[in-house]
């Protein structure tokens, strides 16, 4: 996982980091983009899709964007490309294509 130099404190040592980098603040999920892992990317064909916003709670890295109640595109600096909200598209809105 790779960090935006904006991100790192220059002055911490190595001494001062968790054991395997363990993060024990609540709230920071959001601080680490880890889209970057992904091998396969969801894309979204708002044609098809029917704003029932079952994929939104199947996400499990709440990857899926609703503004004022409708299903947006996928933040895809947090997505890893699991497909489960394909999986949980009855109208198959959402497909995966290989490749960031």
């Amino acid at each position: 996982m790779s960090l935006k130099a904006e991100n790192i404190n220059e002055t911490t040592r190595w001494q001062d980091l968790t054991e395997g980098l363990q993060i024990h603040e609540p709230a920071t999920s959001k601080n680490f983009e880890t889209g970057e892992w992904r091998t396969n990317t969801p894309v979204f064909h708002e044609d098809l899709c029917k704003q029932c916003l079952l994929c939104v709670p199947y996400c499990p890295d709440s990857c899926i964007t609703v503004k004022n109640g409708k299903r947006g595109d996928f933040d895809l600096k947090h997505c890893k490309g699991c497909a489960i909200c394909v999986a949980a598209c009855p109208f198959n809105a959402i497909t995966m294509k290989e490749g960031k």
